[in-house]
């Protein structure tokens, strides 16, 4: 059966797949960059298994270049808002995902990022490189610390979990959280459940960890952060299209609220004239919540396995029901 793969995949899934001997045929567009949209339409067609990543916009387009010989998508990611589900599900094809395997690297990345936000790490390093850095002084390079703080996580699934338990060893306070209902692991953290209003502002860090849904999409607006206060540290590593990119501007620009940390933008990559990048109190990353070494590797090994799997009709480790 023929597969294709739209980028350079890790060795870990790729030995996975061409040990699958007589299960199927691999074509692949070689490169670490997206594959032209072109490219994917020719790539695809007749192809009964599709491996591809969260910047492949697999939509109905794709699915018709493709045919009826597709019988499963499998993505190297947790999120799954790039492909057209309800185009898929028509056409009774079998979906793959890599939900867990990244939670404790995105976590940690979330962290990292909270940190280094709030204690102005790039700013510090930056003053190094060009000699800004001269005396002591009292208030240079100052920011917030999380001992005795309040976080609010929006979205206590398993990455907002495993941020909150990582949070807590620091000293924090209060833990806030929000979503469609309470979760009972929440008492693992000591979450209080609260509405969003109450969250946003009482917090003094905001981590958004949500999925993006139409109910999450452009949630933090201007409204949101006119709520915030004034010394408090907003953090997204979910999705980009949760900020509205144009109020976050404004409230960090104007002094409504201290600092942010993006992991995730809109769009990816960040063009480098955007406004936000101008801003010393912006930390802006380029997507590497799951860049490690060990979980890309179990990644794409989980990812090729969901893809024999559905060539073969059987089951899938990780199969998205929808």
């Amino acid at each position: 059966m023929k597969v294709f793969i739209t980028r350079r995949f890790p060795q870990e899934g790729m030995k996975i797949l061409t040990e699958a001997t007589g299960v199927c045929e691999v074509s692949q567009w070689d490169s670490d960059e997206p594959i032209p949209r072109s490219e994917l339409l020719k790539g695809v067609q007749g192809a009964h298994g599709l491996l591809c990543l969260l910047s492949d916009k697999i939509d109905a387009e794709v699915l018709d270049a493709a045919g009826p010989n597709l019988k499963v998508i499998s993505t190297m990611s947790v999120g799954f808002d790039h492909l057209a589900l309800e185009e898929i599900k028509k056409r009774g094809i079998r979906v793959g995902y890599t939900p867990d395997v990244l939670t404790d690297a995105t976590a940690e990345l979330t962290v990292a990022l909270l940190l280094a936000t709030a204690r102005r790490l790039p700013e510090g390093v930056e003053e190094v490189k060009k000699g800004g850095w001269s005396s002591w002084k009292p208030l240079w390079l100052c920011g917030y610390g999380l001992s005795g703080s309040t976080v609010g996580v929006i979205g206590l699934g398993r990455i907002g979990m495993a941020i909150a338990q990582r949070l807590l060893p620091f000293g924090v306070k209060r833990l806030l959280y929000t979503g469609r209902t309470a979760k009972a692991h929440g008492a693992e953290v000591n979450g209080e459940f609260v509405p969003l209003d109450e969250l946003v502002s009482e917090s003094d860090f905001i981590v958004v960890s949500c999925s993006l849904t139409p109910e999450t999409q452009g949630l933090c607006d201007k409204a949101f952060f006119s709520k915030m206060k004034k010394t408090a540290v907003f953090i997204n590593s979910s999705r980009g299209a949760v900020v509205n990119q144009e109020d976050l501007y404004e409230a960090l620009s104007r002094g409504q609220i201290a600092a942010a940390g993006l992991d995730v933008t809109t769009p990816e990559p960040l063009p480098t004239s955007h406004p936000l990048l101008t801003l010393k109190n912006c930390v802006v990353l380029p997507h590497i919540g799951s860049a490690t070494y060990s979980t890309r590797g179990v990644m794409s090994a989980l990812t090729a396995q969901n893809l024999l799997g559905g060539l073969q009709g059987s089951d899938m480790p990780s199969e998205l029901s929808f």
